[in-house]
């Protein structure tokens, strides 16, 4: 059970929180902030769940490195309800990311598992103290729900990441919203970005009417509800996907890392920071006190910021829902049993940087290989009120040797993300068409052939790299790096 100040149940109105930043960003804190922490005495007891539910049938542990399950817990519970996002008194996690730290304590990976995928969740124990029968193809942040407690079951959730990855979890740590808040305040505030003005309706969708403009265009610095609002955003900003959302939030964590790196790893910068990171989290029992979790992060403290990258599990959309993608994400899961970095290298650079797989390391990309189009028919269609957009996409498509049969007008001019439609036994196809068209998503239709709908994303950027991967292998972005210009917070688009 976790500990009183989690205890009870609480509601809140409006859209649920979606944050792959807030549930990170106490954790990495702890670690780029772990080399100061020898001069800090933390008081007070550290919350922690039950080992109770976790499965006896484990992956086998390995002496390459660690892997931490960090868990954003929505929870309505405690302090939590008092910042609204959601109803109902069931602790939901939307999504989570599994941190992997090579053996040379000094770099590390996040692999971002959205919220949508569809995975298998093995039987788990309920409140009830029963085993739950086993799902297959639910979505993953069902895991954490079930027992439908307001703790939320991160058991459940360590369980369900074993067995879809195959890597022994070393720690699991949830992270709630009410936290979160606390630290972006205790850090004074995150520097951001919005690429347009962004009203009440863009954060409750369901509102009847506009309402007030709560950022305005530019950069900006947010702390506590206002980061919250900030990094719950989906409507209104970007292509208005949660795959979308995972990206600027991870460019988020990025500029909070930094902004704890510019204060200085001092007492008295740390100390608000790490009382701020310890309230915001519960954690397994083998990091259930302050002693353990100081020297748990300590252990890490070699690790720099551009050796930490943040990554997303290769994946497509299947529908309204997110498939993963086969044999890429397995690759991906084998480099780090193998303790080797995602482009094929050991931890410390060596290595050919390609593999094909057999050695434990991933195979070369296809996104390697230029687009062709020979063979492939498609119909374009303009979903934005841009003119011209249809005929822009159909030069582009005939120079990599499409066959564009239609240019029109879609029925609807109000898309953000392109679409690439496509009939029975085109997925291939239409992954291969989305590869020439930033941000877009292959989507199964009924209708036959393949239909581009172009959104506003592309009429913002028609320049997209021809030999860019599909969505569902998104390459890795270096955590240093996310934000390219320290003093132009809007050269960096992905908090657009």
């Amino acid at each position: 059970m976790t500990g009183s100040r989690k205890a009870g149940a609480g509601t809140g109105g409006g859209v649920r929180l979606r944050r792959t930043a807030m549930f990170g960003l106490s954790f990495l804190v702890l670690l780029v902030a772990g080399v100061g922490w020898g001069y800090l005495k933390l008081g007070g007891s550290i919350d922690t769940f039950s080992a109770d539910g976790i499965s006896g049938d484990r992956p086998p542990g390995s002496s390459q490195g660690q892997n931490v399950l960090v868990i954003g817990s929505d929870s309505r519970s405690g302090d939590n309800s008092k910042l609204g996002g959601g109803t109902g008194a069931v602790g939901r996690s939307d999504t989570a990311f599994l941190l992997h730290v090579y053996g040379d304590h000094k770099h590390a990976v996040a692999v971002s598992i959205p919220r949508d995928a569809l995975v298998d969740i093995p039987a788990c124990k309920g409140s009830d103290g029963k085993w739950t029968a086993p799902q297959h193809g639910v979505m993953f942040n069902g895991a954490f729900s079930v027992g439908e407690t307001a703790e939320g079951n991160p058991a459940c959730t360590q369980n369900t990441v074993e067995h879809l990855t195959g890597l022994r979890v070393d720690h699991t740590v949830v992270v709630d919203f009410a936290g979160f808040s606390a630290l972006t305040s205790a850090v004074g505030g995150v520097p951001v970005c919005l690429p347009q003005d962004i009203y009440q309706r863009d954060l409750s969708p369901k509102r009847p009417t506009r309402g007030a403009m709560i950022f305005a265009k530019g950069p900006q610095t947010v702390s506590g509800q206002r980061a919250l609002d900030y990094v719950r955003l989906r409507h209104g900003i970007g292509d208005g996907s949660d795959i979308g959302r995972i990206k600027r939030q991870q460019a988020f964590v990025a500029a909070l890392i930094k902004k704890v790196r510019s204060q200085g790893l001092n007492p008295t910068t740390l100390l608000p920071l790490a009382n701020a990171a310890t309230d915001a989290m519960t954690v397994d029992p083998g990091l259930g006190s302050a002693d353990r979790l100081l020297s748990f992060a300590m252990s890490m403290k070699e690790i720099d910021l551009h050796n930490t990258k943040f990554v997303t599990v290769p994946w497509r959309y299947e529908g309204a829902r997110v498939a993963i993608v086969e044999p890429d994400a397995d690759a991906l899961w084998a480099s780090l049993k193998a303790d080797r970095t995602v482009d094929g290298k050991d931890a410390s650079g060596k290595g050919s940087g390609k593999s094909d797989g057999k050695d434990g390391g991933p195979a070369s990309p296809s996104a390697d290989v230029p687009v062709s189009g020979k063979g492939i028919t498609v119909a374009v269609y303009n979903g934005t009120t841009v003119r011209g957009l249809a005929a822009q996409a159909a030069e582009l498509l005939r120079s990599r040797d499409f066959t564009v049969t239609t240019t029109a007008t879609a029925s609807r001019q109000d898309h953000t993300s392109t679409v690439i439609e496509y009939g029975p036994g085109l997925r291939e196809e239409a992954e291969t068409t989305a590869r020439l068209f930033a941000g877009a998503r292959p989507v199964a239709s009924g209708t036959a052939g393949i239909q581009v709908i172009l959104g506003s994303s592309y009429a913002q950027n028609p320049s997209a790299d021809p030999g860019a991967p599909t969505p569902s292998t998104v390459p890795s972005t270096v955590a240093g790096e996310a934000r390219s210009a320290d003093d132009d917070p809007c050269s960096d688009l992905s908090y657009g």
